[in-house]
Formats: C-alpha cells, sequence, structure tokens
C-alpha cells in the first residue's frame, strides 16, 4: 500500500471515529421553564379543594392521599407487584420462533475421497439448494430451572410486601409530621395576633419615647433606658414571631397545599390532656408485631432462607424436555417439514463443588437476617419506652407551663388595673403582657409537644391509622377512618384493624 493510499485510510478512519463521537446538549432554559409549568400544575393536580376550617384528621387525610412522599411509595408498590408478575413468566417453557431466507452465491457441493487409495470416490454433488427459506418453533423446559424460577418469584413477592412495608412506615412518618405541625400551625393562629398587636403597641410607645427624647422632656438616660427596653421587648416578640410564623408554611408542604395558602384550622377549645389507657406489655407485644421495620426483616428472613433451597436445588441434575417443528424448502429434501423431540440431562458438575460454599453463604444470610431482627427489636422496644417517658415528661412540662400562664395572666389584669389608675407607667404594662404572651407561647407549644408525644407513642407501637379497606378514596372517608382508629386508640384498643 502507497502513502496515498495510507493517509486515505488514516483519513477515513479518524473521520469514522469523529462520527461516532456522542455529545450532549445543554438543556435550554425554554424547556426548563416549559418543565416548571408542568411540574407546578402536576403537583397540585386533582385535588379536593379545601373547604372551611382544617380538622387535624383532614390535615392527616390531605397528606396520606396527596403527600409527593405517599405517591412515590405507591408508585414504588405498583412496580414491585408488576415485577412479581414478570417474574413468574421466568416459570414457562423457553419458546423460539426463527424464520427466514438462506442463500449463497453458489452450489454447495462435496465430493467423497476414498479413504484406502485416496481417490476420488463419488463426482461432486449437491443436496441443497442454492436459495431456501427455512423456519424453526422450538421449545425447552428444564424442571430444574422451574424449580430456581419457582423460588425466585416467590422471594420477588416478598420483596413486594417489603415495599408495602416501607410504605407503612412512610404514612406513620408523615401523620406524625402532621400532626406536630399542626399543633404548632394551632400556636400560631392562636397567638401570631396577639404578638402582632403587641408589636404595634411597642412601636408606638417607642414613638412616643423618641418625641420626648428629640424635645428634651425628662430625664434623656432615663428615656434611653425606656427605648433601650422597648427595642429588648420587640426583639423578644420578632424571635416569638418567626418560632411561629413557618408553622403553617411547614403544614401545607405537609399536605401538599401552594405554598402561600391561607389555611384555617378549626382550633379545638380549651387544652384537652390525652391519657394514656393501653398497659405497656400490650403495647410491647404489639410494637413487636407491629412495626414496618420488623415485618420488613421478616420479609428478609424469607428471602434469606429462600437463598438457601435455591442454592441446594442448583445440585440436582436438571431433567430437560424439548420439542419443536422444522421447515427447510430445500427440494433435495424427502421431508421438508418435520417435528423432533427429546429428553435429557443435564447436570453442571462444577455446582457440586461449588454449592458448599453457596449453601454456607445462604445459611450466614439467614442468620444475619435473624441478628439484625433481633437487634432491630430492642430498638424497637427502646424507642417504645422513649416514647412513653418523652409522653410524661411532656404531660409535666404542659401542666407546669398552663400554672405559669394562669398566674402571669392574673399578673397582666392587675398592672390593666394599676396603669388605668396610673399607679404604674406604659412600660410596666407592656413588659406584663409580654411576660403573658412568653408564657401562652411556652403553653401552647408544650401542649403541641404533648399531643406530640402522644402520637409518637401509638406510631413507636406500628399502629396503622388507616385500615386494610376503606369504603372509597374521598378524603372524608379517609378522615373519618383516621378519626375511628384514633378514637379506639384513646380507649385503650390497639388491636390491628
Amino acid at each position: 500500500m502507497n502513502k496515498s493510499h495510507k493517509l486515505f485510510s488514516a483519513s477515513l478512519l479518524a473521520l469514522a471515529v469523529s462520527g461516532c463521537a456522542v455529545t450532549s446538549q445543554p438543556i435550554d432554559h425554554s424547556e426548563s421553564r416549559a418543565r416548571a409549568s408542568s411540574d407546578l400544575v402536576s403537583m397540585f393536580k386533582d385535588q379536593e379543594p379545601l373547604n372551611g376550617p382544617l380538622t387535624l384528621h383532614d390535615a392527616m387525610a390531605r397528606a396520606v392521599k396527596y403527600n409527593l412522599e405517599a405517591r412515590l411509595k405507591v408508585m414504588e408498590e405498583a412496580l414491585a407487584q408488576h415485577q412479581v408478575d414478570l417474574a413468574t413468566f421466568d416459570m414457562l417453557p423457553r419458546m423460539a420462533l426463527s424464520a427466514g431466507y438462506a442463500g449463497r452465491d453458489n452450489v454447495s457441493a462435496s465430493s467423497s475421497e476414498s479413504v484406502r487409495t485416496k481417490t476420488q470416490s463419488l463426482e461432486p454433488s449437491t443436496s441443497q439448494d442454492r436459495d431456501r427459506r427455512v423456519a424453526d418453533l422450538t421449545m425447552v423446559w428444564n424442571v430444574l430451572d422451574f424449580g430456581v424460577a419457582y423460588v425466585s418469584a416467590k422471594q420477588q413477592g416478598d420483596q413486594r410486601l417489603i415495599v408495602e412495608e416501607r410504605r407503612r412506615k412512610v404514612i406513620h412518618t408523615i401523620t406524625q409530621d402532621v400532626r406536630s405541625a399542626y399543633w404548632r400551625a394551632v400556636a400560631a393562629e392562636r397567638l401570631l395576633g396577639q404578638i402582632d398587636s403587641l408589636m404595634a403597641r411597642v412601636d408606638q410607645a417607642r414613638s412616643n419615647s423618641q418625641n420626648l427624647s428629640q424635645n428634651r422632656i425628662g430625664d434623656p438616660i432615663q428615656a434611653l433606658s425606656y427605648e433601650r427596653s422597648l427595642i429588648e421587648a420587640t426583639r423578644q416578640l420578632e424571635e416569638q414571631r418567626k418560632a411561629l410564623s413557618l408553622a403553617k408554611t411547614e403544614l401545607a408542604t405537609l399536605i401538599n397545599l401552594p405554598i402561600g395558602t391561607d389555611l384555617k384550622l378549626a382550633a379545638p377549645e380549651g387544652y384537652d390532656v390525652p391519657q394514656l389507657n393501653v398497659d405497656m406489655a400490650q403495647m410491647e407485644q404489639q410494637a413487636l408485631a407491629s412495626r414496618p421495620e420488623l415485618r420488613e426483616q421478616d420479609y428478609q428472613a424469607r428471602i434469606s432462607a429462600a437463598e438457601t433451597r435455591k442454592a441446594m436445588l442448583r445440585l440436582l441434575p436438571g431433567l430437560e424436555f424439548s420439542a419443536g417443528g422444522h421447515y427447510d424448502s430445500n427440494s433435495f429434501l424427502v421431508n421438508q417439514s418435520w417435528a423432533d423431540y427429546g429428553v435429557k440431562i443435564t447436570w453442571n458438575l462444577f455446582n457440586v463443588l461449588s454449592a458448599p460454599a453457596a449453601i454456607d453463604v445462604a445459611k450466614a444470610g439467614e442468620q444475619v437476617a435473624a441478628a439484625r431482627r433481633q437487634a432491630m427489636s430492642m430498638a424497637v422496644l427502646a424507642q417504645l419506652y422513649v416514647a412513653n417517658a418523652n409522653f410524661n415528661e411532656a404531660k409535666r412540662q404542659f401542666q407546669t407551663s398552663q400554672q405559669l400562664a394562669n398566674l402571669d395572666e392574673q399578673i397582666a389584669g392587675q398592672l390593666r388595673n394599676r396603669y388605668k389608675a396610673q399607679g404604674i407607667g406604659e412600660l410596666d404594662l407592656i413588659q406584663g403582657e409580654l411576660n403573658t404572651l412568653q408564657a401562652d407561647l411556652r403553653r401552647d407549644l408544650a401542649y403541641a409537644e404533648l399531643r406530640n408525644s402522644y402520637g409518637q407513642l401509638f406510631a413507636s407501637v406500628g399502629l396503622d391509622p388507616l385500615p386494610n379497606q376503606l369504603p372509597s378514596n374521598q378524603l372524608s372517608a379517609i378522615s373519618k377512618a383516621i378519626g375511628d382508629s384514633e378514637a379506639r386508640w384513646q380507649q385503650g384498643n390497639i388491636q390491628p384493624n
């Protein structure tokens, strides 16, 4: 090959390589904007409108039905079910169909040679057309493969049940998060108006103080100290407002409402202190039987045991049945179509060598699964007792906070009377009302923590807020089912629905 041919070949090779190069183009901003608009529509599509004040159980129902994380778990469960359906097809026989056209540019001919004399004993001849049509339909079924596929399908079924347990866990977590956010939002709705009103009074008092200071009326040091006290009161009010202002935003996010939705909550009158009417021994037993994490480990143990059976199955020889139908248009054939069948035993002898190690690995997996379940059982019991301790402590803290709030309210009442009688200045009254507001905030947040710790007790047991079957998929039906479940728990009935 001369130099020009080499250069041409190199150029052709470079052109081919460059043509195979893969490049990725950045996504255009217009596509991102279109995707953002589409997501905003799809995230809140097909939701029942929010009519009237929102109760706790209505909020939980919306979270269960519309929360995007819960939707994802439902989709994963549906995908797992499809994977189970797909795994069952592995148990069917293998069937292959082929059809086509075969040809060659010359005759497929051959002759024979004598082994003794090394001379041609048959003139060249052919027994095959140059062009022919062929078709085959074959079916092979291996009993060993069927057994392994059956065990694998059972494992896939357990994987689907694991996904279902994880969905249960998501529902427990979401409803508990909604409970916590809801009661903090109730506290915000009760107190934000009072905070804003008091902040307006503080701003007016500061303005009056600044006017007196500018007009040089009174002692300057006393005026500046007075203004400083008012600024400190403003700072405390702003901190309280910040702690409460995001509660409704968090709640709206959990129940998948557009951010900024003006939520009106159906806040109950008074502060009903919940009571635990279930024996801890009964809760222990129910937690070990119902917690999604432990049930998931039960399924993992079954999967590990099935892996051991698969390793033992692979030790056995396989019995294979085959059957097929064939067609060949070759005109030299006496029978252009025919069927064949057969039975044979297959055995991979190397499996005999590797099987003991595979069985040991599978059995070790069973032991690890059992040890993991026992460790998780201890963690579940610890969580239950911690939740019970938190509930008792939250109850004591709420009672203390309620007593302080009542005392501060009485003090504020006395200060208002003295202020009207001009016995004290406005700063003393503002400070007294600020103390009352802070006490109310601590009481309401302590009550929110009390309700949250009470719900956490039942979440630690693994109780499902929803029954296995709902009469309908409407929010009202879901809300009623959650309310009925919590009513049963409060009465001491924690048996599964």
